[in-house]
């Protein structure tokens, strides 16, 4: 821990470390200066001293390592040109190599590769020619070999420390370009998931609002003459908005957390509901008829393109019921042909076709049933019809959603795996 800390104020405050460090290298430099490395058993204290133009290269080269972060070139050449002048007046190169060296590995660690091998060969050749040729030791001596040796191991040091230090910001970039792009992955389904919502609730609201209209009309046309007739049309009414509280609790219900209470649990609506949408349509005053349906296309198809087949029939008899006159009728069909599935909606009112088609009054009808059948990979036309009366045709692509539905399921589980145990989106 204290390390740690050590280490974060050294990283914010690196003219201190590097202060720090030119004292370490200057204290080292003068006690090497005292120092006689050819002792019969090794390097002995006491039996030379430094010259005072030795002391003062050695402190003007430590002084200078105080800047080696600010400019790694111009302290290098300093250091190296002290070394060289110290070497001429005939000193030992041990103890004054070392600034060079550290100025060596700072270059090394804060420029490119190819820089540090022409300044680092051109280091090592100029101060190893220099100790051989000018040293106060023969030019084979050992002292000479270990200033080549330490020049290429601060360059090869250097060049490791950065390169590491790439990895690890590329490291870091890759986090942190996957984060935006989870980010943004998770805003783009947060605006599919309340576009898809908003397309429910229009459907659920358009369609009872205007049954609970039409009955509501109704009762309070013959409330005086026949009651009788009032009271079957507010039965309708109570019926139709019970209906619609539902779908609309089974809708607003998505957008709980998931350890809300109460969650909805009721499936959604499919066309294994569809006799009963008639159903209310019929009691509503509008004639349905319904083609032959085959019960693999009213139970058998995936649950999306089943939802979307059912609220493309709703809105468009909805839009039929509103806008096609009084006297209109009706017909659905719902066949499967190859891979695909058509839903087929046929009037032969008389009204404002463009309010049919979803466009009256700056409604979204038409726009969301497009919207709901793209998203499925479909297509979603409607019109005028020859003749008079409109015509509304999705096809939805029973295969291509079965496909994609199993390769959202497929890369999911992959990136599970890939998360492994207890891992989790933060």
């Amino acid at each position: 821990m204290t390390f740690a800390r050590i280490h974060g104020w050294l990283r914010a405050h690196p003219l201190a470390g590097d202060a720090a460090l030119a004292g370490v290298v200057l204290v080292c430099m003068v006690v090497g200066s005292f120092a006689d490395p050819h002792g019969s058993n090794g390097p002995v204290f006491g039996t030379r001293t430094p010259s005072a133009t030795a002391l003062v290269l050695a402190v003007l080269g430590a002084v200078s390592l105080v800047l080696r972060r600010r400019n790694p070139l111009a302290v290098l050449g300093l250091t190296g040109g002290v070394t060289v002048a110290d070497l001429l007046a005939g000193n030992s190169p041990a103890p004054i190599a070392i600034a060079p060296v550290v100025a060596l590995y700072t270059v090394a660690a804060h420029t490119d590769r190819a820089t540090t091998y022409r300044v680092g060969i051109t280091t090592m050749g100029v101060l190893t020619a220099t100790a051989m040729c000018f040293g106060d030791a023969p030019w084979y001596a050992q002292e000479n070999v270990a200033v080549l040796a330490w020049t290429g191991l601060a360059a090869t040091a250097g060049d490791a420390v950065r390169s590491r230090r790439a990895i690890v910001e590329s490291i870091r970039e890759r986090a942190e370009r996957a984060e935006c792009t989870r980010e943004e992955e998770a805003r783009r389904r947060v605006a599919e998931e309340r576009l898809r919502i908003a397309r429910d609730l229009h459907d659920v609201v358009a369609h009872h609002i205007a049954l609970v209209n039409v009955q509501a009309g109704v009762a309070a046309h013959v409330m005086d003459k026949r009651p009788d007739q009032a009271k079957e049309a507010l039965a309708h009414v109570r019926e139709a908005s019970r209906s619609a509280l539902n779908e609309l609790r089974a809708t607003v219900g998505l957008l709980r957390q998931s350890g809300d209470p109460e969650a909805p649990t009721e499936p959604a609506p499919g066309l294994a509901l569809l006799d009963d949408l008639l159903a209310g349509f019929r009691r509503a005053g509008l004639p349905v008829e319904l083609a032959p349906l085959d019960p693999a296309v009213r139970t058998g198809l995936p649950a999306a393109v089943d939802l979307a087949a059912y609220r493309v029939i709703q809105e468009a008899l909805t839009n039929v019921r509103k806008h096609a006159g009084p006297d209109a009728k009706a017909e659905v069909s719902v066949v499967r042909v190859g891979p695909n599935t058509e839903v087929t909606v046929l009037d032969n009112g008389s009204g404002n076709s463009d309010g049919a088609a979803g466009g009256g009054g700056g409604g979204h009808g038409l726009l969301g049933m497009r919207e709901r059948v793209s998203a499925l990979g479909g297509t979603c036309t409607a019109g005028p019809r020859y003749g008079g009366g409109f015509r509304v045709q999705a096809i939805l692509p029973v295969k291509t959603a079965d496909t994609a539905r199993t390769a959202l399921t497929r890369d999911a589980a992959a990136v599970r795996a890939a998360e492994g145990p207890g891992e989790g989106c933060a």
